[in-house]
């Protein structure tokens, strides 16, 4: 965690961190995140299969994109990070880049600074200007690109302190990219584990999320068993979530620390779950969103967590 990014100068896109920024862990006091800005959000049904899904069944379940309450809802994120005490911040919106709000997948932060993805699907893969142009004014230095193949920030996942899962599906993140990051953790010391999972999934943040230390929502489904042994062997607990649910994204939900979980309204059996383990769940509609594509984990980044 860097100290002199709190001398950075503010700028009409970022502002600085009087904390510093750096992340070990996914599930201390969530304490500075970076958002992308809804403005030019559409839905597209080319950004993944979970979209896709969406268009091919509109005309039964009667879906419809409401820009508006797209960004009612963005801001109702925005307001309850805020209650929160989480500092938020913003990707700058580009017209061109109708997809950025999901800011999770175009960079992904380390203890030793950010990493720019490189990201393989076409509505995605221009998102690493806006994320440069963030860190860039943010006078936050760029700790490693993408350069094999591609690894998105989606199938980025610090299980434990130290720990890292890294997925990959071949249609998004690559072998070859999660490799290259494998490589550079286990430089610095840490364990990381390479894991293939199927594309319907699109990002491991479908699959894994860290909900409180040593506890996760996991589709036990979605992984072989040595996924399994290797969570047991770090003592974390595996809540299960099924197909169904990891396909509405359901598991796609935010850990703010502190024993509080960001989840959606529509989410009930996985928040009655979380509610059961002692957790306050914290829920917002966020429909807007998951029909095309991406969670409430998927449209956020974190820049600071404090330790565990």
């Amino acid at each position: 965690m860097n100290p002199e990014a709190a001398q950075v100068a503010q700028s009409p896109t970022t502002e600085a961190f009087p904390d510093g920024w750096g992340v070990a862990n996914s599930t201390g006091r969530l304490v500075d995140v970076l958002l992308g800005r809804p403005d030019s959000y559409v839905w597209r049904r080319d950004l993944n299969s979970i979209s896709a899904v969406t268009f091919m069944n509109m005309d039964r379940m009667g879906y419809t994109f409401d820009h508006s309450r797209a960004i009612a809802q963005h801001q109702t994120m925005v307001d309850v990070y805020a209650a929160a005490e989480v500092r938020c911040h913003y990707l700058p919106a580009d017209a061109g880049l109708t997809s950025s709000v999901f800011a999770r997948d175009s960079s992904f932060m380390t203890p030793w600074g950010p990493v720019v993805a490189g990201v393989q699907t076409e509505p995605r893969r221009r998102d690493y200007a806006v994320v440069t142009r963030f860190y860039v004014e943010a006078g936050i230095p760029i700790w490693n690109w993408v350069t094999a193949g591609y690894f998105e920030g989606g199938d980025f996942a610090i299980i434990d302190p130290g720990a890292v899962l890294l997925g990959y599906s071949g249609t998004r993140s690559t072998r070859e990219g999660a490799e290259q990051v494998a490589r550079w953790m286990i430089d610095e010391g840490w364990e990381a584990m390479t894991v293939p999972i199927a594309p319907q999934f699109v990002h491991m943040d479908a699959v894994v999320v860290m909900v409180a230390p040593k506890l996760a929502l996991v589709c036990v489904d979605a992984l072989e068993q040595y996924v399994l042994d290797w969570f047991k062997a770090h003592s974390v607990r595996v809540l299960p979530v099924s197909y169904r649910e990891c396909m509405r994204l359901g598991g796609n939900v935010v850990c703010l620390g502190d024993d509080r979980v960001l989840s959606t309204v529509d989410n009930a059996a996985v928040n009655e779950r979380l509610s059961a383990e002692g957790l306050e769940v914290l829920t917002i509609e966020y429909e807007q969103f998951t029909l095309g594509g991406g969670g409430l984990h998927c449209s956020c980044h974190e820049m600071l967590r404090y330790p565990v």
